[in-house]
This record gives structure tokens, C-alpha cells and sequence, in this order.
């Protein structure tokens, strides 16, 4: 059974960083990519950031690209987002997902706030 477990959110100001956690249990966690999201209330959930299975390869939405930093460690069953420079737009919900053979997994979220 897939479990992922989002960690680190909290109230910052801009300008600050933030490093997000999400920790993977279950099976064969290096044969996944991942994949993290946003969600503010009342709009559809965005993609931020992705990750290949050897960490070889990402991918960042524009809005974030320069910003922030996805990495992974399969020893560790982690895959990481560094948020630095953090703006205001950049509060949300963050969600990591995983996308399985049969369907999708993700986590609980953690809130994201930025002051201005």
C-alpha cells in the first residue's frame, strides 16, 4: 500500500524559503516519478515541479522555475522541493503525487502561507 506524507509547510514572509517533504512508503519507490502540486481553495490543483525516477531529469512550472529546487533521495524513500525567494502567490496547499500502473496516490498536502 502506497502512503505519501507531506511535511515542512508553514507561515513565512516573502523572500524567505521554505523545504517541503514528501516521504514515500510502500514498494519500489525509485520506479516512480513524482510529482508536486498546489491547490488554492476555490481553483484547480497546479503542477509545480516533477521528478524522473534517477532524479536525471525535472521539470518546474514557469511561475516557479528559478525558484524552486525538486530532488530526490530512493535511499531515503524522500523527494524534496526547496521553495526559496517566496512570494505571496506562492501560497497554496502542496500535494505530492505519485503516479501509479492503476491509478493515482497522493498525499495529505501541507499549507504553504506567504506574507507580504
Amino acid at each position: 500500500q502506497v502512503q505519501l506524507v507531506e511535511t515542512g509547510g508553514g507561515l513565512v514572509q516573502a523572500g524567505d524559503s521554505l523545504r517541503l517533504s514528501c516521504a514515500f512508503s510502500g514498494r519500489s519507490f525509485s520506479s516512480y516519478a513524482m510529482t508536486w502540486f498546489r491547490q488554492v481553495p476555490g481553483e484547480l490543483r497546479e503542477f509545480v515541479a516533477g521528478i524522473s525516477r534517477d532524479g536525471g531529469s525535472t521539470g518546474y512550472a514557469n511561475s516557479v522555475k528559478g525558484r524552486f529546487t525538486v530532488s530526490r533521495d530512493n535511499a531515503k524513500n524522500t523527494v524534496i522541493l526547496q521553495m526559496d525567494s517566496l512570494k505571496p502567490e506562492d501560497t497554496a496547499e502542496y500535494f505530492c503525487n505519485l503516479d501509479g500502473p492503476y491509478r493515482d496516490y497522493w498525499g495529505q498536502g501541507t499549507q504553504v502561507t506567504v506574507s507580504s
